[in-house]
């Protein structure tokens, strides 16, 4: 790196942190530590190290950047304005406003170069892994003997923080594990947390721990720029085909004197000395100052980033002339992958079938699109979602589609959201049902990021039997169902389940859980296929019509359908509605859900093996709910079900009891 160089990035850090100053003292909210403590690195990455083109944000190439620790989100918001995105200075100034796209913690938006949405701690290094892990399967599928096109990195800078959760020894053992070199972790190592010293809460050797996972380790003064910038190159030049840690050494609030190195500096701290920390950095009193010298460089800068996207578009353009069936294929990969039209699909000939084993059966159909995915917290064999022929993807095999994560629900759901992200493939993740709290905090984040991940959940009720109340979920679909922009469907049949997977295709922009049963369950063929898998896109639909004047309404989902249909046999003045998804039932017009629920008829009853909160919305004040409200014991299925009432007898019980 030359003189001159050096001390435009060393301008280019002092600058940035003036700005993160003046953001949080404007926000009266926000956390200098790391942006003050990190700004040597950030100099360093965007203005030398990563391979960018602000100009084309979403360039495939690019490499990935995410921040973990999310918290110091001044820090990537300063950096991308440096580097040329489309997040403006005044976009800074209105950091964590009303209206401002500068949010508290950073949320996905690729075209302002925000490439996951991060804050709860640790999720971003499994996004990264995810994000790793599909770059790994791109440069496989896309790459030839003669002109790579997929050559990118994912870097990823975390905190104490981010390492201690335990998503990221979940996330960092799978990716040593598949030994993902094109991942590089970077480790804001200040020994300080929020509340204190790091050694009043851990005390392990953290260089260790990582060679164990399987990383190649380095250490780097975070605060020295041409340190940092030697020992990431090495690291990056290594050729091993490990994952890299880099333990930057740094100090947390670097610049304000009076709180820097402890963990005051964590939080909003330290803008009480914004005047003095400026004349100490030797910046002037002017609010979201940047120095010419700063300007004038990543203008330059700029220019490098497009000559290089320049450079790697002649490199794609001669493999895109000499190999026009993959060009094609990648040119819809991110708009077409897992999209097809599966009402197409003939109808079941079985009798009785598992939703598992059905969705299972239908994921073969899914799967003849080469960019859709499976992948299992260690219950392939239970759940059912494995592609047959995909092979299993390990780094001598990456084109395998089926991918192991072993007991590790909480990293397997970040790590699909990190694959999401990156928006080239589709991974339906699975594990039971009650498992899923595992990985809710995952979950949240896929639908608050609009992602599309599909999780499979299967084993969905007490009538999971003698594995016993901690197998069997109560509470968990009610849970879930508490989550905005998550689409839960419970799908009754094979013919449900064919359309809670087109659904869940269709959501490009909401995550699905698909909630599926152990037990086999009958084929509901007196409706007709059609008015199944239709009726389930729409999330409820009128299954079976009334005879004569409507007397009441049983609404069901999923395994207690059939209860519903058989008692509305008995007394066919019932109409029975199937609702297996509530979220997308409603979003269709009032004029339909009127038609299938009417208001008028206000003799309402629900069936459904969970608890009953979610349907009090649809029965009223006056309906009748068979529900599971409390744990269940381990015993045979049929006992648990007439146990906790989910039966016929309850239905017609209720029926009678009208007055």
């Amino acid at each position: 790196m030359s003189v001159g160089r050096r001390d435009s990035l060393l301008s280019a850090a002092n600058d940035a942190r003036g700005l993160a100053l003046d953001a949080v003292a404007a926000a009266n909210s926000g956390h200098l530590g790391m942006p003050m403590g990190c700004a040597e690195m950030g100099a360093a990455l965007f203005g030398e190290l990563l391979n960018f083109d602000p100009k084309n944000p979403t360039w495939i190439n690019r490499d990935r950047f995410v921040l973990s620790a999310g918290h110091g989100s001044i820090f990537l918001y300063t950096w991308l304005h440096l580097a040329g995105y489309e997040i403006s200075l005044r976009d800074i100034e209105n950091f964590r406003k009303t209206g401002s796209i500068t949010h508290g913690h950073p949320e996905f938006n690729k075209k302002l170069g925000i490439e996951c949405t991060t804050g709860p701690l640790g999720q971003g290094i499994a996004n990264a892994v995810g994000m790793a892990l599909s770059c790994k399967k791109q440069a496989k599928m896309f790459n030839t003997q003669k002109h790579k096109i997929f050559t990118n990195h994912v870097v990823c800078l975390c905190g104490d923080g981010c390492l201690q959760e335990g998503i990221a020894s979940e996330a960092c053992s799978l990716a040593g594990h598949w030994k993902l070199d094109n991942l590089t972790l970077i480790f804001d190592s200040n020994d300080v947390t929020l509340d204190s010293d790091l050694a009043k809460t851990q005390s392990e050797d953290v260089a260790k721990r990582f060679k164990a996972h399987g990383f190649e380790v380095f250490e780097a003064n975070g605060n020295d720029l041409e340190n940092f910038t030697e020992i990431f190159n090495r690291a990056q030049s290594l050729r091993s085909h490990s994952p890299r840690l880099l333990i930057a050494k740094t100090i947390i609030g670097c610049g304000i004197d009076e709180i820097a190195g402890t963990s005051r500096a964590h939080g909003a701290a330290g803008t009480e000395f914004l005047a003095e920390t400026k004349r100490r950095l030797g910046l002037p009193d002017e609010k979201f100052f940047i120095s010419k010298e700063t300007k004038d460089f990543f203008t330059r800068r700029k220019l490098e980033c497009s000559k290089k996207h320049s450079d790697w578009l002649e490199t794609f353009g001669a493999w895109e002339k000499e190999n026009p069936e993959l060009a094609r294929t990648l040119k819809g990969a991110s708009e077409t992958a897992a999209s097809g039209n599966l009402n197409i699909l003939p109808p079941s000939a079985k009798e009785k079938m598992s939703t598992r084993a059905a969705a299972g059966e239908i994921l073969q159909t899914i799967a003849q699109d080469r960019f859709m995915l499976a992948g299992s917290a260690d219950l392939f064999s239970s759940a059912g979602n494995y592609i047959r022929g995909g092979g299993d993807f390990s780094h001598d095999n990456p084109d395998g589609r089926n991918i192991y994560f072993g007991v590790r629900e909480h990293a397997m759901a970040a790590i699909a959201n990190g694959i999401s992200y990156d928006g080239v493939f589709r991974l339906s993740c699975s594990t039971f049902l009650v498992f899923s709290d595992y990985m809710r905090a995952a979950m949240r984040i896929s639908a608050l990021a609009k992602l599309g991940t599909i999780f499979i959940l299967t084993h969905d009720s007490i009538a999971v039997g003698e594995d016993g109340p901690t197998h069997q979920p109560v509470e968990t679909i009610a849970a879930l169902r508490c989550i905005p922009c998550l689409d839960v469907l419970r799908p009754a049949d094979y013919e449900e389940t064919v359309g809670a997977w087109q659904l869940a295709l269709e959501n490009r922009s909401r995550a699905t859980a698909l909630v599926l049963s152990r037990q086999d369950l009958p084929l509901l063929s007196e409706i007709s296929t059609s008015k199944r898998r239709e009726g389930t896109q729409r999330g409820a639909y009128v299954a079976l019509d009334e005879v004569g004047e409507l007397r009441r309404v049983i609404l069901a989902s999923g395994s207690e359908l059939h209860l519903a249909i058989q008692a509305a046999k008995l007394f066919p003045d019932t109409r029975v509605v199937s609702m297996p998804c509530m979220e997308a039932f409603e979003r269709q017009s009032e004029t339909y859900k009127d038609a299938v629920i009417p208001r008028a008829c206000r003799n309402k009853i629900a069936i459904e093996a969970g608890i009953a909160t979610p349907w009090h919305k649809y029965v009223g004040t006056d309906g009748r709910i068979a529900g599971v409200e409390n744990f269940g014991y381990s015993g045979q299925p049929r006992d648990l079900l007439n146990d906790f009432g989910i039966t016929l007898e309850t239905l017609k019980n209720f029926i009678e009891m009208e007055s």
